[in-house]
């Protein structure tokens, strides 16, 4: 088990036939995933990877001639909200958006037909998600992850390696590696991969990597506190942040109050979730909450 893309997740990459899109569906092929069909319109009827995907005009077509069921977007930011809504229109049921940049206005309409769908969008502007030694959904690195029993969350993309580096030197693999992404409006908010994980026979603990800015974190907390029957780590990047400061994502600006790295972390203390001072301390405290 694990959550949301497994071995039989059969892909389709929106904007394949572009550098990012050529180069990280090739990584994914090489990982395992069954990359199926590649969409770029203009192009339909080639065959691009050393000819081991066909490119269709629409993510419609892909899914009929593929039964796709899964969809990774590497198109640019102006075109990436189409993308998203022609994918969950097309019934695709699991869509992650890597593209940095999108418009917030735009991202408030794709949340609208994605929840009117049904669509479950991770992102954008995150690095995917991947199921170790099954399925790997975006720009992370399949060589850091070891199958094992942890469920990863995380707000950074580079704090998700870090976590995953941290829990495999003390020989803590993880099922599922999910990066949310740090935009004011994402798909999969932090709360919905506790619960995605909670439910999860094969996951037997969770690490969790917010940031400042937001209620994300804290609203997560406060729903596993009552709901979440398995150990959780937590940690806050953004410690050393002065007071009303965006750091890096759009979503991490402190506006005051409960934001701030220090109330999120007394938060997440408070809720039952072991809370680490720095990166390095996720995996001993994860292990030792596991031995509990």
């Amino acid at each position: 088990m694990s959550i949301l893309v497994n071995k039989d997740s059969k892909i389709i990459v929106q904007g394949i036939t572009g550098s990012e899109g050529q180069f990280h569906a090739g990584q994914m092929l090489e990982y395992g995933t069954q990359v199926v069909a590649g969409v770029t319109p203009g192009k339909g009827g080639q065959q691009t990877l050393d000819n081991r995907v066909p490119v269709f005009n629409s993510v419609e077509e892909a899914v009929e001639q593929t039964g796709a069921d899964t969809s990774i977007i590497f198109v640019p930011p102006p075109f990436a909200a189409e993308a998203v809504i022609e994918a969950s229109y097309a019934g695709i049921k699991v869509v992650v958006c890597i593209t940095e940049g999108v418009p917030v206005h735009d991202m408030l309409k794709v949340k609208k037909v994605v929840d009117q769908n049904g669509t479950r969008l991770i992102g954008p502007n995150c690095p995917g998600i991947i199921t170790v030694d099954e399925c790997k959904l975006g720009i992370m690195p399949g060589f850091i992850c070891k199958k094992g029993n942890i469920g990863v969350i995380s707000k950074s993309g580079t704090l998700t390696y870090e976590a995953i580096a941290q829990l495999v030197n003390v020989g803590l693999g993880q099922t599922t590696a999910i990066g949310i992404g740090g935009d004011p409006i994402i798909g999969t908010t932090m709360k919905d991969c506790i619960e995605l994980f909670e439910a999860d026979p094969e996951t037997k603990g969770i690490v969790v990597i917010g940031e400042i800015g937001g209620q994300m974190e804290i609203e997560a907390a406060r729903w596993a506190k009552d709901n979440v029957s398995k150990p959780m780590v937590g940690f806050i990047a953004g410690q050393t942040a002065p007071p009303g400061r965006r750091m890096g994502h759009a979503g991490a600006i402190v506006s005051g109050g409960d934001d701030t790295a220090e109330a999120k972390m007394r938060i997440l203390g408070e809720c039952g979730i072991a809370v680490a001072e720095s990166v390095a301390d996720i995996g001993n405290l994860m292990k030792a909450a596991m031995e509990k």
